[in-house]
């Protein structure tokens, strides 16, 4: 059973940075894609960045391109999320998710509903 764990949210300044993280458990990390999305109060949960399982190609939502980068460590099984030059509309629970994916360049969903795993969400809170 996979398994997703978030950590890394807290509350900052706007112009200032996090890093979230993501440890994937329950099964080989590698075979998955996984995604970084968010929810803010009241609206629906939005694409934020994933990148193909191969990690050759990154993908983000224009709200955070240049701001936010994706990346993955398959030896710690754990996918991150850093940012910076936070806004307050940044704020919002992210979430990862994971899918399997068998084809390690296939370009990864945007879609939230392609994606079968979830973890409990990390709070990011970015102050004006």
């Amino acid at each position: 059973q996979v398994q997703l764990a978030e950590s890394g949210g807290g509350l900052v300044q706007a112009g200032g940075s996090l890093r979230l993280s993501c440890e994937f458990s329950g099964r080989t990390a590698s075979n998955y894609v996984m995604g970084w999305f968010r929810q803010a109060p009241g609206k629906e949960r939005e694409f934020v960045a994933t990148m193909n399982r191969s990690g050759s190609r990154t993908y983000y939502a224009d709200s955070v391109k240049g701001r936010f980068t994706i990346s993955r460590d398959n030896a710690k099984n754990t996918v991150y999320l850093q940012m910076s030059s936070l806004k307050p509309e940044d704020t919002a629970v992210y979430y990862c998710a994971a899918v399997y994916i068998d084809n390690s360049f296939l370009v990864p969903s945007l879609d939230p509903s392609r994606y079968d795993y979830w973890g409990q969400g990390t709070q990011v809170t970015v102050s004006s």
